[in-house]
């Protein structure tokens, strides 16, 4: 079966820009989401510090297959992010250390896979940020077919092409590219917000005193 490709027409952000969402944290920027656009708990860093801040490019794939992660790595631009929906199966890999070795050629990002990697020793030693569901041993198959640069749903999370994915060990979150300004500047307000919250604990005012919370005597 064929790997089919869209071709998305999206903003490429400047380095300017994707330099100050480095210092937005995915916590922050879902708080400043309503508190969505998150993926699930089981997307995890394969080593803690590991750190994701670039737009996306989208890969769907077959249970299995890495046929399409494959053809990803040479579409992908430097400093995009790979984002493989692989159906959050985790008894077969479909990253391994040849894959993270092409991708860093390519001067990609990182990834965040819904499914296994394999080589994990290696792609910590190599210092690649991959973001996944597991790690298993046992390896892919080619030839089922997958899309890339589609609309996908990685962990329950909602990405397309030209994204904004935020990654470190609390999990990953992804702003909508369409919402990357509104979302940059609430988030620096989210942080003040937060810096002035604990310099008030620092003086002795407890956050729950700034919350109006309720709290009743039972006698």
């Amino acid at each position: 079966m064929a790997i089919q490709r869209y071709h998305p027409k999206f903003e490429r952000l400047s380095k300017t820009i994707l330099e100050q969402w480095k210092e937005i944290s995915p916590a922050i920027a879902s708080d400043c989401m309503n508190r969505s656009n998150v993926m699930a708990a089981h997307i995890a860093p394969l080593s803690p510090g590991m750190r994701l801040c670039g737009q996306a490019r989208t890969v769907t794939s077959m249970v299995g297959d890495n046929g399409p992660g494959h053809a990803a790595i040479g579409l992908a631009e430097p400093g995009e992010i790979l984002v493989i929906d692989a159906r959050g199966h985790t008894e077969t890999a479909v990253w391994g250390g040849i894959m993270t070795r092409a991708a860093m050629e390519r001067g990609i990002a990182g990834l965040v896979l819904d499914g296994a990697v394999r080589d994990a020793a290696e792609i910590r030693a190599l210092g690649f940020s991959t973001f996944a569901a597991g790690i298993c041993p046992a390896g892919p198959s080619k030839g089922f077919g997958g899309i890339i640069d589609g609309l996908i749903s990685c962990a329950g999370c909602p990405v397309k092409a030209g994204d904004i994915i935020l990654g470190d060990d609390d999990g990953v979150a992804v702003v909508p590219l369409e919402r990357h300004s509104e979302i940059l500047q609430a988030s620096l307000q989210k942080i003040a917000q937060e810096n002035a919250t604990n310099a008030a604990t620092k003086s002795g005012v407890l956050p729950a005193d700034r919350f109006n919370l309720i709290i009743e005597d039972i006698v």
